[in-house]
């Protein structure tokens, strides 16, 4: 039997394709014009192939800054998963407090990320911040404006607290859709807490956590707003991420063909990566 095609459904479409074309699709391809070309002002521009791009991958500046960033999205993986499960582990099913617990949850999604920013500058400044003078009065010496191990603390302390909500909400979201007869089950086989969080929760959490690490992994990737506000990449360029130095290229230094061909690398990197781990993870999934 012939499908019948509804040409007028692609009107409906129009005007999310006009958006996408005007948010995504030519400021792509204006970074793209640039990439492969040089100019020198008054709208001349000259040709130079994968110039940019050789120079962006021969880079050890480059180097450094993807390895902080990779280094700071492990690391940010590791810790809010987990803490985020546990958390949503520990949320009451049923009853007042859990209205209590989800707008508590949601608090600091609903923050500005460059107010965050500037709330963790004061709040761990050694001299008045709260954090600050905690951590120095327990006799640990801590300073993130001079120190780069605690400037990583407290930047990765700082995404925690931010973004562990989200993988919390995901997190709860599948454990509130298991059905009681799952647990009226194992309660009555005798199966320990362990028992049903690995053969009955963790199972039916997999596709939400799929998609909280696979948002987490973006996010984290391309974080730049936090950090810069609260270090600006320092000290030094220790928490100099691929980000900020792809913002100091391009206007900071003005170096327009590095900085499109280094967005680019990051674009397409962000996307690979993503894609492999989205495969992965559904791929395990099904096996499983």
């Amino acid at each position: 039997m012939d499908k019948t095609w509804n040409n007028k459904a692609w009107f409906m479409v129009l005007p999310v394709l006009v958006v996408v074309a005007f948010n995504a699709i030519i400021p792509l391809m204006t970074v793209v014009n640039y990439s492969v070309q040089e100019t020198f002002g008054n709208n001349l521009f000259f040709f130079e192939g994968v110039k940019w791009f050789q120079e962006v991958l021969n880079s050890p500046r480059f180097h450094a800054s993807l390895l902080r960033q990779f280094a700071f999205t492990g690391l940010i993986l590791l810790i809010e998963v987990p803490l985020g499960v546990a958390v949503a582990l520990a949320m009451p099913r049923s009853g007042p407090w859990v209205a209590v617990c989800l707008v508590l949850m949601s608090l600091p999604l609903l923050i500005p990320w460059n107010v965050v920013g500037a709330m963790w500058n004061i709040f761990a400044l050694p001299d008045i911040g709260l954090l600050g003078y905690v951590i120095n009065a327990m006799g640990i010496s801590y300073n993130f404006t001079s120190q780069p191990l605690s400037a990583w603390f407290t930047v990765v302390l700082m995404d925690v607290w931010h973004w562990t909500s989200l993988v919390v909400l995901l997190a709860y979201a599948g454990l509130v859709s298991i059905p009681d007869a799952y647990y009226q089950a194992a309660k009555i086989d005798g199966a320990s807490r362990w028992s049903v969080f690995r053969f009955i929760q963790l199972p039916k959490m997999k596709r939400v956590l799929t998609i909280a690490m696979l948002l987490r992994f973006m996010d984290s990737f391309m974080v730049y707003t936090e950090p810069f506000v609260l270090t600006g990449g320092g000290p030094g360029n220790a928490t100099t991420f691929l980000s900020i130095d792809l913002v100091k290229a391009a206007l900071g230094e003005f170096n327009l063909g590095i900085a499109a061909a280094m967005s680019i690398i990051y674009f397409l990197m962000t996307l690979l990566v993503s894609w492999l781990f989205y495969t992965l993870m559904t791929q395990s999934e099904a096996e499983g």
